[in-house]
């Protein structure tokens, strides 16, 4: 049957969904949906009618999406959908699981809470309302088969609701948001609804959830950055008071559109984008990313919105939130030529349909062409005929795909720099002398204004400043002054301690992240007081969290602890495996009371199956990766699995709630933001395994179908949470099975060696520090080698230096190379520790010179021995890979 034929040529995770559920197949055939574009009241009737009374369960709300993308999915690819009614239902099943869920939650914080009712002064609806306001590409109705959504949420005015249980109006939409959130976001046996991310939103990750009108319209009026006011061309309100949300819209219009031909409009976006093609070049070398690559999808859409912001406020035609209607309207006023608006558009549409073909496989928000031969043609095979012809190969596909990708980026270069006024233009630079990364300590008149100001506020923090205390974070730092300024408690205390302006200054200078979170957040200021008095331990961490009442508590304390942990390392030179360990420990406390508290709620609402079954801690939550290794940092994702007795077996769906509510309370993104992220992709059977096994299951798994990397993953693992010492003894009986089928043999040293050489290949140019020839896991898998060499020597908690000492201690590595292993893994431990602070993420590569490299290099040298910092970061590390590589290869060679 073609629909059938469609789905399964197109899309293995909907292959996946079919078989899992069947009677899908009838409802699609047996309707005469195929033919027409479903609209948001279609969606929502559809929705209402499948489920019961109350607020939706997220695993209700994934299985709809993904049961209404068959449909969509089947009219892509049978050619019965242009490409803008794809995007445009995709963008409608949003907004109708976005509604309905909207609605339902209210009612139910209605039924506990009582109508939220406005402040007697403030204006606005009665009772006050709620709504949600789409970003990106759902703002633009061009959702694609697997994008993050990006929301903002706005509640009309302040005040109390009037029913029972009696909370502030911010309390009520805050617990909106928050469910709302979470129930799209949360992991689901039949997948997660949509990657909710809120980061757009007043002051980003770190503001409030959902504030109020009031306080986005002050925000944007007078706070926001440009790339903020941009961003809204493509608002949307999608749910709750759309009247509300379009008021606040109507009103930001002059903000967002120019009524001037003013260049630095232009000028912003073209350096948004020239500074996200060269992260993308240093991160993806060797990769072909159709999003980001020069000529790619997002600069035909920096492209229009720069011509729309410019535009816009006299030509009022040209706003609107999608971007080939945009064009279009860009062409109708003669602001493109017929030429640039056809190229641009079939470019679009071209990047669009391959975009499509690249998710709709398997579900995954990718941009990047695969690199096989085979992949390539597969994904040719799929493309519209209109867009490949009807001899499709992966040569042809990807010479249409450069042909576009040269024509945007020629109409790209040549329409911005028609924009710029003739006397702009200026000589090029040589590359030496570019312009630094970071702001430098030069200040403006306004920020010497606030210096002095400090003068008589502040004298003592204001000689600081003026000695030249701050090299490069001054600009930051100024801008943290004027939070502080309103702040008379935290500014006194800066101003009298001495040692505590100092711990600031060192942050600021050396960690542009943590600068930006003190900024957004002063009160932080209180966790460097008490630095001196050194760190805290594990057990003071369990002591701490085991009385926390919620989830909401525990992202608080770890936020803050995490601030102190990793202002610690800075200002106090920190061994670096000391503050990975720190880390772990405040991992691993917050994923037991995490445990604690969804063990409470499930108990309480939806209760083992047996009335007389007493759940405690009878389910294992075990850590692999850097945790497992207690080598967690900053910005790491936690690899779990979750493990149940055999004896336990009949409490599975029980146990399941509890993992998924686990991980909900811990990677949901909220207005505290998120506490980390977590994978459990490592468990049997990858993703398509069940999120909770049984002993025996795990046990079978690994004895009979497991591959070799998979067994050897499971040496660094640790128990976390549930019953410790039986976890971990399932742990070293698992061990047991892995060494049986791979250390008895010279197998494991073959299938290593061939496992670092695949990753190398494929990771090595985009991530060197880790993956690269000489990187980090040269040693890492030569040490997992020599542990199967060595009988499979059980570790139950051990890091890398620790590791090589029992390797050592057993003969197995000598002394002279353990020494050097030992260098090795603190100095790529801490350049990559030093690249998260400086950041608040991972990298693979260094900076590539200015204050960046600068910073790195200081803080590396903080963390290491002398001999490990003589010489200039980037000589270290060429030595260091090429002796790792050569200890490799004498353990790895024939």
């Amino acid at each position: 049957m073609p629909v059938l034929a469609a789905i399964f040529s197109a899309s293995r995770f909907l292959t996946e969904a079919l078989l899992k559920h069947p009677e899908w197949v009838e409802e699609i055939i047996g309707s005469a949906e195929l033919n027409r574009l479903l609209t948001v009241e279609d969606y929502q009737a559809k929705l209402e009618a499948s489920l019961p009374p109350g607020v939706p369960s997220a695993a209700a709300l994934a299985r709809f999406r993904r049961q209404q993308l068959l449909r969509i999915v089947a009219r892509d690819v049978m050619g019965l959908a242009a490409l803008a009614e794809t995007t445009l239902e995709l963008s409608n099943l949003a907004d109708a699981i976005l509604q309905i869920t909207c609605e339902r939650i209210r009612q139910a914080l209605v039924a506990r809470h009582g109508q939220p009712r406005p402040d007697q002064k403030a204006e606005g609806p009665d009772p006050a309302s709620f709504a949600v306001i789409a970003l990106g590409k759902l703002g633009g109705s061009e959702l694609n088969y697997s994008s993050d959504i990006d929301l903002l949420y706005i509640y009309s005015a302040n005040g109390h609701t009037d029913g029972p249980e009696v909370i502030t109006n911010k309390e009520f939409f805050q617990k909106q948001a928050t469910q709302l959130t979470e129930l799209l976001s949360a992991f689901t046996p039949e997948g997660t609804c949509y990657r909710v991310d809120l980061r757009l939103r007043p002051d980003g990750s770190l503001g409030e959830i959902a504030p109020s009108f009031e306080a986005a319209r002050n925000y944007y009026q007078r706070r926001a950055r440009d790339w903020e006011l941009q961003m809204l061309i493509k608002a949307r309100p999608v749910a709750g008071d759309r009247a509300l949300a379009a008021r606040l819209l109507e009103l930001l219009q002059p903000l967002i559109y120019s009524t001037t031909l003013d260049f630095s409009v232009v000028e912003a976006t073209s350096a948004t984008r020239v500074r996200i093609s060269e992260k993308l070049a240093a991160r993806r070398s060797g990769e072909l990313n159709i999003k980001l690559a020069p000529g790619g999808i997002r600069d035909v859409e920096f492209l229009v919105q720069c011509l729309q912001r410019l535009h816009g406020g006299r030509e009022p035609w040209v706003r609107h939130s999608g971007t080939l209607l945009a064009l279009f309207r860009l062409r109708d006023k003669n602001l493109l030529s017929p030429r640039e608006y056809s190229r641009l558009a079939a470019a679009y549409q071209f990047l669009r349909h391959l975009e499509h073909r690249l998710q709709m496989a398997e579900d995954r928000q990718t941009h990047t062409l695969p690199r096989e031969p085979a992949e390539l043609e597969l994904l040719a095979r799929r493309m519209p005929l209109s867009q490949v012809g009807q001899a499709p190969t992966a040569e042809l596909l990807l010479s249409e795909l450069h042909r576009h990708l040269e024509e945007v980026q020629e109409i790209y270069e040549r329409v911005i720099h028609a924009q710029q006024p003739a006397y702009y233009a200026a000589p090029s630079r040589p590359q030496q002398e570019a312009a630094p990364e970071e702001p430098t300590a030069s200040v403006d008149p306004g920020a010497s204004n606030l210096v002095r100001w400090l003068d008589e506020r502040a004298p003592e923090l204001a000689r600081s400043l003026k000695r030249g205390s701050l090299r490069r974070g001054r600009v930051l730092f100024e801008h943290f002054l004027e939070r502080l300024v309103a702040r008379a408690e935290l500014l006194r205390k800066v101003d009298e301690d001495a040692v505590l302006s100092g711990y600031l200054f060192d942050l600021f200078d050396h960690s542009p992240y943590f600068s930006e979170e003190l900024i957004r957040a002063p009160e932080l200021i209180r966790e460097l007081e008490g630095l001196p008095e050194g760190p805290s331990g594990s057990s003071s961490y369990a002591a701490v969290v085991g009385q926390m009442p919620d989830a909401n508590e525990l992202r608080r304390f770890f936020r803050r602890e995490m601030f102190r942990i990793q202002a610690e390392s800075i200002c106090l030179s920190t061994p670096i495996f000391t503050t990975l360990e720190q880390t772990s420990d405040l991992a691993d406390a917050v994923l037991a009371a995490a445990y604690r508290l969804a063990v409470q709620e499930l108990t309480a609402t939806h209760p083992p199956a047996s009335p007389s079954y007493q759940p405690r801690d009878q389910m294992f939550v075990i850590a692999l990766g850097r945790l497992g290794m207690r080598e967690f940092d900053l910005a790491s994702d936690a690899d779990l699995v979750f493990v149940l007795p055999d004896e336990e077996a009949s409490e599975l769906v029980f146990w399941t709630r509890v993992a998924e509510r686990l991980m909900s309370m811990v990677s949901a993104y909220t207005g505290q933001g998120t506490i980390f992220a977590i994978d459990t992709r490592l468990r049997p059977d990858g993703r398509e395994g069940a999120l909770v096994q049984t002993e025996s299951a795990y046990k079978s798994y690994f004895a009979e179908r497991a591959e070799a990397w998979e067994g050897i993953t499971y040496m660094k693992a640790r128990a976390v949470a549930g019953d410790l010492e039986l976890a971990t003894a399932f742990l070293k009986e698992l061990q047991r099975v892995d060494w049986r089928r791979y250390g008895q043999s010279a197998r494991s040293r073959s299938r290593l060696a061939q496992m670092r050489r695949r990753i190398e290949k494929e990771q090595g140019a985009e991530n060197p520090l880790k993956a690269g020839r000489g990187g980090y896991y040269d040693i890492d898998f030569a040490l997992m080698y020599l542990r199967l060499k060595g009988a499979g020597i059980f570790y139950r908690a051990l890091n890398t230096p620790a590791r090589i000492n029992v390797i050592e201690e057993t003969g197995h590595l000598d002394r002279q190379d353990a020494a050097f292993l030992r260098d090795a893994a603190t100095f790529y431990r801490a350049v990559d520790h030093g690249l998260r602070v400086i950041t608040g993420q991972a990298a693979g590569t260094l900076p590539r010179g200015g204050p960046q490299l600068a910073m790195l290099t200081e803080l590396v040298s903080r963390w290491t021995p002398e001999h490990l910092h003589d010489e200039p970061i980037e000589f270290e590390l060429a030595h260091i890979r090429e002796r790792t590589r050569d200890f490799f290869e004498r353990l790895f060679g024939p």
